[in-house]
């Protein structure tokens, strides 16, 4: 598929792997809703670094985890750019809780992740699919992680919860298919936000990965834009994570 032209929406956009995504996709020539839930600033940051290099993006308030701001967000988008072609669903939260701390991770902590990391993007992609298959294409990517994989991570709560993304990624494209490609891009350590207060940990873990370095956001988005070109691929879990998870 060829990204020119085509009206994407990112979830997450304002920052790290999201902001990358988006300017990735602008560069190619997409137009792009920047969509966040807190991060107005660094949203709008995303659109003017889009909009300085003559591309055309917009920055859209919703919170994923619910079903009536992704539907008014996607008619926004629509409205505004007249279609929508591409998903790319990324926004994620999660909680730092030790994984021998059972008692943290409360009723509370475990709807909270999975409202957003799981029921968001379910929400999303219902809300662009008649869109997509009125297109008669269109490409989704969810952003999963090795925590799905391995069972580590920030808590156990997010582990579970990127697991079931990986798994709705499968659901979503047999529900979907022909018209609309589902695939997942899983990335291992990245260096973003995520890490503050812990660089050094960060700066400790990349002489153990194979490639010895921590991935950039500009290298998961390059996958990600690959992923939404590809047509010949759907229901696939990608791996991005510098050999972390051999």
């Amino acid at each position: 598929m060829d990204l020119k032209n085509k009206v994407a929406l990112v979830t997450g956009g304002g920052t790290g792997i999201g902001r990358a995504v988006c300017i990735a996709l602008a560069q190619k020539g997409a137009a792009v809703a920047v969509n966040y839930s807190r991060s107005q600033v660094e949203a709008e940051e995303t659109v003017q670094l889009i909009k300085n290099e003559g591309g055309r993006a917009i920055a859209m308030q919703a919170d994923v985890s619910q079903d009536g701001d992704v539907r008014n967000l996607v008619a926004a988008v629509v409205q505004t750019f007249g279609t929508v072609d591409l998903l790319v669903n990324n926004a994620s939260i999660t909680r730092h809780i030790p994984f021998d701390d059972l008692e943290a991770a409360t009723e509370d902590v475990w709807d909270t992740i999975f409202d957003v990391n799981v029921k968001g993007m379910f929400y999303c992609a219902r809300a662009v699919a008649p869109y997509l298959k009125a297109n008669q294409q269109g490409a989704i990517v969810n952003v999963g992680s090795i925590a799905g994989q391995t069972g580590l991570g920030s808590s156990i709560p997010y582990a579970v919860s990127k697991a079931a993304v990986h798994s709705l990624t499968k659901s979503l494209a047999r529900a979907l298919a022909p018209e609309i490609r589902v695939n997942c891009v899983v990335p291992g350590a990245v260096a973003t936000r995520w890490w503050a207060g812990r660089e050094e940990q960060m700066k400790n873990l990349a002489p153990q990965l194979l490639l010895q370095s921590i991935a950039r956001p500009e290298d998961i988005a390059a996958l990600i834009c690959s992923a939404l070109e590809q047509e010949a691929m759907t229901g696939q879990i990608i791996t991005v994570d510098s050999g972390q998870t051999l």
